[in-house]
């Protein structure tokens, strides 16, 4: 994986921020490419297990069918109201589609993690609940760009 940014080396999150912070953050907004070129960016919860970040969309979204066609993305985690408490990360590369589409819940050690890791910080669950309607797609970054405000002096 490449960190992608040249400039702003001193506000990037190590990798030990960049971890508590994508563990700790819910919901991701994701770019994908329309049939058309356009771009569609869309609001989701993730999951993080320390290596890749891990989608779970509903199968019958936009977002779903452009993925399926395309499966390039980037998605950005933010934070921040004030200028000099805004953090985030940006993840970019290709999607892997992961279980049955949609999901219900067949053993898939793959998923294990990412199921747990996801039940428990959605739901405050220890399994996944499954509805029929959802399905994985697992993106290991090929680049990472991230911020943190914080780390600048004041001002």
């Amino acid at each position: 994986m490449a960190v992608t940014q040249r400039r702003g080396r001193k506000i990037m999150m190590t990798p030990g921020e960049l971890d508590e912070f994508l563990t700790t953050q819910r919901t991701c907004r994701v770019a994908t490419v329309s049939k058309d070129g356009a771009p569609h960016v869309s609001a989701l919860w993730f999951a993080w297990d320390g290596t890749s970040l891990w989608l779970y969309s509903v199968v019958r979204s936009k977002r779903w069918t452009e993925l399926r066609r395309d499966p390039r993305v980037a998605v950005v985690i933010d934070s921040g109201e004030e200028y000099g408490d805004l953090r985030g990360v940006e993840l970019s590369g290709t999607v892997e589609f992961v279980g049955e589409v949609p999901r219900t819940g067949e053993l898939r050690a793959e998923l294990d993690v990412p199921e747990t890791l996801f039940a428990r910080k959605n739901f405050g669950l220890e399994e996944m609940p499954h509805d029929g309607r959802h399905a994985w797609a697992r993106l290991t970054p090929e680049a990472i760009a991230s911020w943190d405000f914080r780390k600048l002096p004041p001002q």
